[in-house]
């Protein structure tokens, strides 16, 4: 007898799954609908949702699945995530000795049809207004796969450009306590965009490979981004937030090539602690538009060079002078973070500037305190073995010679600023007489 709460996609006698699991999700979200019609039957009970499982296997997503019911879980049986970009740039005629050649678990194949904008192109549209909010809707374990990309890439190929229209999971409406979990993205333009988020999860997921990796839009507070792997391409945000309070960005893996690793506009409260952060390029953590009494603490800062071979060159328009971290707020702590600058000096921008780490643009009333900076200059190559390249590029840690950089400066749109041992008297630039300032001694002085 079929349960009432949990559903098999191979098991239930509308459509089929693997040609179109959208629209059987969709009929089952009916069948859920129809089935728990009363929010409060007599003995106290309501509509508790549902289970809907995928088993692992392929089912292509012709139908956007809508969801406009609380209390719903999509879950399959492995995230599935394996590199289709380094698929993608190895020569077709090797393609029949690869193991894999498409990505696994319980996978979802987007292949809706071009649609108008970012709502149409959406796998999973999570969209109910009114009071209460849509809440606890879970995606767990199951991989979501756009397939290819199709734009223009930088080096002619459009399957490294990022670009496709395609969004994984976008949640338009206020809701609460939602979860992503163990989840698998891949060649999504957007992988998760949720709008208005309260108390969301976005915990221990696989998301690579996307143009833009987490966006929290419009408000939100009380959210965590917590234990992720996460990479975003050039032009694209690896996890941003807007308008958001209380957020805990904690433990999070973010591998090189998006635009930022953790972009805050208009956040307040908030925590970015303890995360690994690799970039190619400057603009790696940025605080703007008033975000203020934010802690950023204990992450460990690389930035280096783009060493494979399809993105040598490739980088998001920043010049090295505009800091790694740049703040625009006030009365935020900047502690006890790790910072490695291993770049070829002779490819700074502007050439014969200093690299700036830990930059105030603006704001007062700052706390920067015990951050420590190695700065080395390097011999910059390229290889066409991403995995081997960037595992010697992560290794290595000769250089021929230390790279001077600007520890700190302190624009003078930025005052009573405090910088506690984050730098040498020569490393960092400050108005002394608007904010205080104490220097790391140097070898010998």
């Amino acid at each position: 007898m079929h349960s009432t709460t949990h559903y098999d996609v191979t098991a239930w006698p509308h459509g089929d799954p693997h040609d179109d699991v959208g629209a059987v999700i969709n009929s089952i979200i009916a069948d859920v609908k129809t089935r728990q019609s009363t929010t409060d039957a007599a003995t106290g009970r309501g509509a508790p949702g549902a289970v809907i499982h995928l088993p692992p296997g392929d089912y292509r997503l012709r139908t956007q699945v809508v969801i406009d019911i609380s209390f719903l879980r999509i879950q399959g049986a492995g995230h599935g995530f394996t590199s289709s970009s380094i698929r993608f740039n190895v020569p077709e005629s090797e393609w029949p000795d690869l193991h894999e050649l498409w990505p696994g678990g319980s996978r979802v194949l987007v292949d809706l049809p071009d649609g108008e904008g970012d709502r149409d192109r959406a796998a999973f549209l999570v969209a109910r207004p009114g009071r209460p909010r849509i809440s606890s809707i879970e995606f767990v374990d199951f991989c979501i796969d756009g397939l290819h990309f199709t734009g223009e890439g930088a080096d002619g190929n459009a399957e490294n450009s990022y670009v496709n229209g395609k969004t994984g999971i976008l949640v338009v409406d206020a809701n609460d306590s939602c979860r992503v979990t163990g989840m698998g993205f891949v060649y999504l333009e957007h992988a998760v965009v949720f709008h208005n988020a309260d108390a969301l999860s976005i915990h221990d997921n696989f998301i690579a490979e996307c143009g833009s990796c987490i966006e929290l839009r419009g408000w939100g507070q009380a959210s965590k981004i917590t234990g992720n792997h996460i990479g975003a391409g050039p032009k694209g945000h690896s996890i941003y937030a807007e308008n958001h309070g209380g957020l805990l960005v904690t433990a999070n893996n973010v591998f090189p090539r998006g635009s930022s690793s953790v972009h805050l506009r208009g956040v307040t409260r908030s925590s970015v602690t303890s995360n690994r952060l690799h970039s190619f390029y400057p603009g790696m953590v940025v605080l703007e538009d008033g975000s203020s009494e934010n802690l950023v603490a204990s992450n460990h800062f690389l930035r280096d060079h783009e060493p494979w071979t399809p993105f040598f060159g490739v980088d998001n328009g920043l010049d090295d002078d505009y800091g790694l971290v740049r703040i625009d707020g006030s009365n935020n702590s900047v502690i006890g973070n790790h910072f490695s600058e291993i770049v070829a000096a002779r490819g700074i921008r502007p050439a014969g500037s200093r690299p700036v780490i830990l930059r105030l643009a603006g704001g007062e009333g700052n706390h920067l305190a015990s951050n420590h900076v190695v700065a080395l200059d390097v011999d910059a190559e390229a290889s066409d073995d991403c995995f081997e390249a960037q595992v010697d590029a992560l290794l290595a840690t000769r250089a021929s010679q230390r790279l001077a950089v600007t520890a700190v400066m302190v624009d003078a749109a930025s005052t009573r600023n405090t910088v506690l041992d984050c730098g040498t008297d020569d490393e960092v630039v400050v108005d002394r007489a608007v904010n205080a300032f104490r220097a790391t001694p140097s070898v010998g002085s």
